[in-house]
């Protein structure tokens, strides 16, 4: 986390437009922003919001040392002004949905309150972790909505870009996933680690079977053997059979072989018939090699008789999208609503604080739709379109619940970090409020988001005056 927790973690007009602020006597006065997104993802229907617990911890410890205020002074910054820096701490608030929810573009996913300068120099930081953890998140529950109860494992760290590996395991782990290769982040989330052997282990022997044979010696009840280094059929699985029997004799059991090239699905089958025919039908099979969701649903679709996938590149990278297209924008300032103009109207802002009730039909539970109010607005009964001033919706039958909570007071956590395991779990729970048209791989239905009449009201008002 040290790499965060440096000031100079953030582009360079943050701390120049802070300078301005600070020159102008504005700094000290109240902002809102919001944290949003403006488009779903690798084309599904919904996204699983991460990285909320680590933003939180960052802030906390957020500083300007020594050698940020040497390093900044070289470029031209004043020095009162890095006096103030000197002495930085964050000391706002945060609104925010509940990490692991299901969010959507529009709506804000988080809100900052704080002195105008924190607020603008805290930007860069909070999009660079909720962004890229909530793509992998989003990435990893499409492949655990296509795995059903299979294994699934990151092994993405020698692919990822740099440290991104770290925090790509524990998003990948809010999104579905049930262990890491990655060491460190096992060992700083709790990630249960898993791993089997490289081919170099195999060839770095005389002969795969006595590569097979020490890996068992040395890891008798975890030994998983990888069988493609030279003929997964004429040799691979057969040596793994004849060290399966050599363990069984001494009361213990190999754990599974692993495909990492060829045709899977063909292979797969083979080796289980193989497996079988032996009386190891405990035996597990993982796969690797170029997964994606797409991929793991064409195994599964040809019957592949797989148990555990290894998922590193498509994973870890977030193909095809690389990045989420999360922003950051003002909302309020010096006492008034503020928004961003634009010929797109996609890109026009939504102005003022906000909060965000989601709609839920009384008969199924499903949730239904996100509607964007002002903060104080309860009675939630009709929404507009957020862009298309010719539609609205009203609701009948149905519960709303308020999703933005107080999660930051004063530049402290308003309660203690929810464990990974807690925020995986509710990740699940908040998929399953949807219908099944909003999980589907092809044409998802578009999740509704919408504004209330007031704040549709006070937004158009604004549009008026300032267009």
């Amino acid at each position: 986390m040290q790499i965060y927790q440096s000031g100079t973690y953030t582009d360079l007009y943050q701390l120049t437009m802070a300078q301005a602020y600070y020159r102008s006597g504005d700094g000290n006065e109240s902002a809102i922003f919001d944290y949003f997104f403006r488009k779903l993802p690798f084309g599904g229907g919904y996204a699983v919001f991460a990285g909320l617990e680590v933003l939180l911890e960052v802030l906390e410890e957020l500083r300007f040392d020594d050698s940020d205020i040497a390093y900044l002074e070289q470029q031209g910054f004043e020095k009162a002004f890095l006096a103030y820096l000197q002495d930085f701490r964050f000391s706002g608030k945060i609104y925010s949905a509940r990490e692991g929810d299901v969010v959507f573009p529009v709506r804000p996913v988080l809100t900052v309150e704080a002195p105008l300068i924190e607020a603008q120099v805290i930007e860069t930081l909070l999009l660079n972790i909720l962004s890229y953890q909530t793509l992998i998140a989003t990435k990893a529950s499409r492949m655990r909505q296509t795995a059903g109860e299979r294994m699934l494992i990151d092994f993405g760290m020698r692919r990822a870009h740099g440290p991104a590996a770290h925090h790509a395991s524990r998003a990948a782990f809010i999104g579905g996933f049930n262990a890491t290769s990655n060491v460190l982040s096992g060992k700083e989330f709790g990630i249960p680690v898993s791993g089997t052997m490289a081919h170099s282990f195999v060839q770095s022997f005389d002969n795969e079977l006595t590569a097979f044979r020490e890996y068992a010696a040395t890891w008798p009840d975890d030994c998983i053997l990888l069988v493609d280094t030279y003929d997964t059929l004429k040799s691979g699985v057969p040596n793994a059979i004849t060290v399966a029997k050599e363990m069984a004799a001494k009361g213990k059991q190999l754990k599974g072989i692993r495909l990492d090239s060829g045709d899977l699905a063909y292979l797969s089958k083979k080796a289980r018939q193989m497996l079988d025919a032996d009386g190891f039908e405990q035996v597990k099979i993982a796969v690797s090699n170029q997964l994606d969701e797409h991929l793991i649903r064409s195994l599964l679709d040809q019957d592949a008789p797989i148990d555990v996938f290894g998922v590193g590149t498509s994973l870890v990278t977030g193909q095809p999208d690389a990045a989420l297209d999360g922003v950051y924008k003002l909302a309020f300032a010096h006492g008034q609503p503020r928004i961003k103009l634009s010929e797109n109207t996609s890109k026009i802002t939504l102005p003022h604080k906000k909060q965000v009730h989601r709609v839920y039909d009384k008969g199924n539970g499903h949730a239904e739709a996100d509607v964007v109010t002002m903060w104080e607005e309860q009675d939630i009964c009709e929404m507009h379109h957020p862009f298309d001033i010719h539609k609205k919706m009203s609701f009948e039958n149905c519960t709303s619940e308020p999703l933005l909570q107080l999660v930051m007071e004063d530049g402290r956590r308003t309660k203690s970090p929810s464990p990974l395991e807690e925020i995986a779990a509710y990740a699940r729970e908040r998929i399953s409020t949807l219908a099944d048209e909003y999980r589907r791989f092809e044409n998802p239905h578009i999740y509704k988001v919408g504004l209330s009449n007031r704040l549709n009201s006070e937004r158009e008002e604004l549009i008026r005056q300032h267009g």
